[in-house]
């Protein structure tokens, strides 16, 4: 009968962002690895706290099923020779099967011509209590970490050095022997409120016996006591708790029992950007801050402890004393930095080093940000509303905060405290705020420039960043992506297709090549390199947002530099049934052979006078290509791609026609007839082609 199998591995502390990610890859490895020796199984489910990783597969069958089964080799003349004996070829087959020589046979195989060796199998399944102690070591051993360690005289690696093991399958313990420890059935509760073993009977009853003692194993059950006690709290202080779901994804693996506890600092901190204080808590100290009902950041805070205590204040002290040191160095810092000058900070960035591949004249980020200000001022001017005076300010000291005390402490805080530090030196709140937004989006998903100088601008400092390192022959590799180009990219595009902007991407790429060239790194032998790169990038946004491969694939290979007028396009294509797409396909495949096989050059023009007397279906298509370009030209002009595919369909069967009933030759004997039907079809084509290469479509099935 089939039986519920758990698999746990005890060890000290794992880091909470590595445990997450373990949870995430675990169910899949197990999975594949018992799928692998053939073992039907039910669902898999992880769980695990700082001090464990544990898997509970249901309903593992018993063992694996019998294989009877005919396995086709090579063909009988390269199995056998000419005594019927089985050649070297023969043999390999047979002992990679596991039969006899002796046993092959010839067969005439389906689908295929003449005779085959053809094994028959006969394998009687593993019972999976012989499997698994073999098949868990490997998976305890394969589970990717970050970092991992060696400890004692092993040479076992793992994330932390481990204490116990716990297999079941059934009722019965499954013999696993890994990192020098067996497995048993004993696993361990919290280590301060409940230290002694637990002996589990089976896999049923695992997550409730640890409940019990008090380890919440299960991490959904942690997250919800974790925003049960956050309530609690606010609750008992008045306050709310400002929302932070990254932070509650670390924190519920901080701990196996999460108890909160509020604490408070001297509200004489408040006076430095509210920032630096929130991310002092939740950055280094993994508090959560907690604000008015009005939404103003109170001089409070709630975190979390990993056990109950019998004194709270004791810990609520603790946590109040070391944010306080934190909080009394980020006042220090913004004090001593509103005594300098962005002047005085650009001066300094002259000697800090952005990427030394760059070459002397334009290493530094002195040099990124001069090369920066001359691309603004070329996009501003083309970006209808945008103040150039305010671009060219944000851009001149878009860096600048980077010099200063606060941001080398708290380096997430880039541009935020430049745009704080523009204000207090009296800049302009709109410079402020392009200071600041010019490194949006910070990551993926996240906020876009809301401001036309913020966007200009972020779109100068990424696409500097790309050509340079491109340049350079810093361009990622594999998934190795050091200097964050692809975020760039990306960052690119979407600021693009959020504001609308056509005709921008080019103008931003020639000018960042031309602001680099000035400062001696020549990048035009990476132009085809970075412009396919961006493409690339622009095809996974197509597709991330619902956009079929293929229909990106036909519209990107006729132009990406717009991504607006790109996306309209390949929204639009979708509509295109695939009898359509057939057809013009088609056409385009008759068009490429005569101009490459043939060697043929396709005329533009198209003369009506030369169409055949006796037969109508040339003159119906040219009638049905004029009239479809006159009712397509608001919709183009207007860029309604769907629209225009709409009169495209309209149009499909007058094609179909020409090609299946019209009796038409297209390769006709006579070169002028040829001609003028290749320059009918050119011209019935062209206009389509330059919206998406269909090509490139998938054929209906």
């Amino acid at each position: 009968m089939p039986a519920d199998l758990l698999f746990e591995i005890g060890c000290e502390e794992i880091p909470a962002k590595m445990l997450a990610r373990a949870l995430v890859e675990l169910p899949d490895l197990v999975g594949k690895r018992l799928d692998d020796r053939r073992l039907a199984r039910g669902a898999v489910t992880v769980h695990g706290t700082p001090r464990r990783l544990a898997v509970i597969v249901a309903g593992l069958a018993e063992r694996q099923p019998d294989i009877h089964e005919e396995v086709v080799g090579p063909p009988a003349s390269a199995a056998f020779g000419p005594d019927g004996a089985p050649t070297k070829a023969g043999l390999g087959f047979a002992a990679k099967n596991g039969v006899d020589p002796a046993a092959l046979q010839k067969k005439e195989v389906a689908g295929k011509k003449g005779l085959y060796a053809v094994a028959t199998r006969n394998v009687v399944g593993e019972d999976t209590r012989t499997i698994l102690p073999q098949l868990l070591a490997d998976v305890a051993g394969a589970i990717a970490w970050p970092k991992s360690q060696r400890w004692g005289w092993g040479e076992t690696r793992y994330v932390r050095p481990v204490q116990w093991l716990v297999a079941l399958f059934g009722g019965e313990v499954v013999p696993v022997a890994w990192a020098g420890l067996h497995a048993g059935r004993a696993t361990r509760g919290h280590r301060f409120l409940s230290p002694g073993q637990i002996q589990l009977a089976a896999p049923a009853g695992y997550v409730e016996a640890l409940a019990a003692a008090k380890v919440l194993v299960d991490p959904a059950a942690r997250a919800a006591r974790v925003r049960d006690e956050l309530a609690r709290l606010e609750r008992e202080t008045g306050l709310r708790v400002r929302p932070d779901e990254a932070l509650l994804a670390e924190v519920i693996h901080l701990g196996e029992y999460p108890v909160g506890v509020c604490g408070s600092f001297d509200p004489a901190y408040l006076e430095v950007p509210e920032e630096i204080i929130v991310t002092a808590m939740r950055t280094h100290q993994r508090y959560f801050a907690m604000e008015t009902p009005g939404g103003v950041l109170a001089n409070r805070f709630a975190t979390m402890m990993a056990t109950t205590v019998a004194d709270p204040a004791v810990v609520r002290a603790g946590n109040e004393r070391v944010l306080a040191a934190r909080l009394a160095d980020a006042r220090f810092f913004v004090a001593e930095d509103r005594k300098a000058s962005f002047d005085a900070w650009n001066a300094r960035l002259d000697s800090v080093v952005f990427q030394a591949k760059l070459g002397d004249g334009a290493r530094t980020i002195g040099h990124k940000v001069r090369r920066i200000a001359r691309v603004v001022g070329e996009l501003a001017a083309h970006v209808p509303g945008a103040d150039p005076a305010v671009v060219a300010a944000a851009a001149a000291s878009c860096k600048a905060d980077l010099a200063s005390k606060a941001v080398g402490e708290f380096p997430e805080l880039q541009g935020v405290m430049g745009r704080h530090y523009a204000r207090d030196f009296g800049l302009a709140d709109a410079i402020a705020r392009a200071i600041d937004e010019h490194w949006w989006p910070k990551g993926q998903g996240g906020a876009l420039p809301s401001t036309d100088a913020g966007a200009i601008l972020a779109i100068a400092d990424r696409m500097d960043t790309a050509a340079g390192m491109f340049a350079v022959g810093l361009e990622p590799s594999g998934n190795a992506d050091p200097f964050g180009i692809r975020r760039a990219a990306i960052g690119i595009w979407l600021i693009l297709l959020d504001r609308g902007w056509s005709g921008l991407w080019p103008i931003a790429l020639d000018r960042a090549r031309a602001a680099l060239a000035d400062q001696g790194v020549a990048s035009a032998a990476a132009a085809d390199k970075l412009e396919k790169f961006f493409r690339d990038r622009l095809r996974g946004i197509f597709v991330d947002q619902g956009i079929p491969g293929p229909d990106a694939d036909a519209v990107l290979a006729q132009d990406f530099r717009d991504p607006v007028d790109a996306l309209a396009r390949a929204r639009a294509i979708g509509k295109v049934p695939p009898a359509a797409r057939e057809v013009f396909k088609r056409t385009a495949n008759i068009l490429d052979d005569a101009r490459t096989k043939h060697k043929l050059a396709i005329r533009d023009t198209v003369d009506p006078a030369l169409f055949a007397a006796d037969n109508t279906v040339e003159q119906r298509l040219f009638d049905g290509v004029t009239a479809a370009r006159a009712r397509e030209a608001a919709a183009r002009a207007g860029r309604d791609y769907a629209a225009v595919f709409e009169s495209l369909v309209q149009l499909q069967p007058t094609i179909a026609a020409f090609f299946d009933k019209g009796g038409v030759m297209v390769m006709d004997p006579d070169p002028a007839l040829r001609d003028n039907r290749l320059a009918l079809l050119h011209w019935f084509l062209a206009p389509y082609m330059a919206i998406a290469d269909f090509r490139l479509l998938v054929s209906p099935s």
